[in-house]
Order: C-alpha cells, then structure tokens, then sequence
C-alpha cells in the first residue's frame, strides 16, 4: 500500500533541489520525469516528490508562488544516522533552522526523545531529520 500522505513540493529548480535531497539529506530516486522537472524520491519508508514551479503539471494556478516557499510547514524525516545527514548538512553550506540537539517530549505517561536538527532547503522549506531515542518515564 502507498504511503497515505506524500508530500510533493513546488521547487524552483528541480535539479538543484534534486541534488539537496538525494545528495545531502540522503534520498534515493524512484523515478524521474525530467521534461516536467519533476521527482519521486524515498529514504526508508519516506517518500517525497518535488516538481519545478512552471513545467509540468503546475499548482501555481496564480503565479504567486515565490521563496521563500513552505512558510511554516515543518517536514520531520526519519533517518538511520541523524548525525552523519548533519555532517553533509553543514559540510554542503546548507542553512540550518535549528542547530542539531537532543529533545525529549510527552506521549501520554513516557516520554519520547529524538537527536535532531532543522536545515532549509533551497527554496525554504524547512526539513527536519531525526533519530529516535527511545522512551522514558515522563521527568515532572
């Protein structure tokens, strides 16, 4: 069954984009439909696409759409090794959002915690990978 929920991200440049994911955040490509400037990528069981504003299929019925793109929307991503995304994040010049912290938040009576950062993608949307680090009895 596909995933209930596949974010697919207006770009300004496919390619570029395409290059932030697959060789810095770490996706791989499912396929691609070059002449529509367009993505399907997968890290694990994450999927995402991203499609170039203005080729294709476009969603900019207005031509509103300008970067910073993604105002407030906040995509975590589940990844093996939060660190070494960090790494290639930084080494990559990318613009972190949220230097890389380890945080712990209530689910019901536990806590959950994750080893995370936030970093922008070329067009400003804001991704966050992260690393479970298990549970805990909630801290009052």
């Amino acid at each position: 069954m596909a995933n209930a929920l596949i974010p697919e991200l207006a770009v300004t440049d496919w390619r570029r984009s395409l290059a932030f994911y697959r060789d810095v955040i770490g996706f791989t490509v499912r396929y691609l439909r070059e002449d529509e400037g367009f993505a399907f990528l997968e890290l694990g069981p994450a999927e995402l696409m991203i499609d170039q504003i203005g080729l294709g299929r476009d969603f900019d019925a207005d031509g509103r759409l300008r970067p910073p793109l993604g105002a407030g929307l906040n995509l975590q991503l589940a990844v093996p090794d939060v660190d070494a995304v960090y790494r290639r994040v930084v080494a990559a010049g990318a613009t972190l959002v949220l230097e890389i912290e380890e945080r712990w938040y209530r689910w019901s009576d536990e806590e959950v915690g994750q080893r995370q950062f936030a970093v922008a993608d070329p067009d400003g949307y804001v991704i966050r990978p992260m690393q479970a680090l298990g549970a805990r009895p909630c801290v009052t």
